[in-house]
């Protein structure tokens, strides 16, 4: 298996973290509290993917060429 290529700076790696946590309890919150599971479920899994791209410093728009900010 090949190893993840990190493609993202220090800065893209806290907006993704920040960002995947922030998706990651606004999830958990709409299955928990509300009715509205399916897009809690939609937003837990943006969450956890966003926080996995802060962690290997990957992002997946970038390595399909994507040019992003951050």
């Amino acid at each position: 298996m090949k190893k993840w290529t990190c493609n993202i700076g220090i800065g893209g790696r806290i907006f993704r973290g920040v960002l995947g946590a922030a998706m990651l309890a606004t999830g958990l919150y709409l299955i928990l509290k509300t009715d509205h599971a399916f897009w809690g479920c939609g937003l837990c899994t943006l969450g956890a993917f966003g926080i996995f791209e802060a962690i290997v410093g990957w992002c997946a728009l970038r390595a399909m060429g994507v040019k992003s900010p951050f």
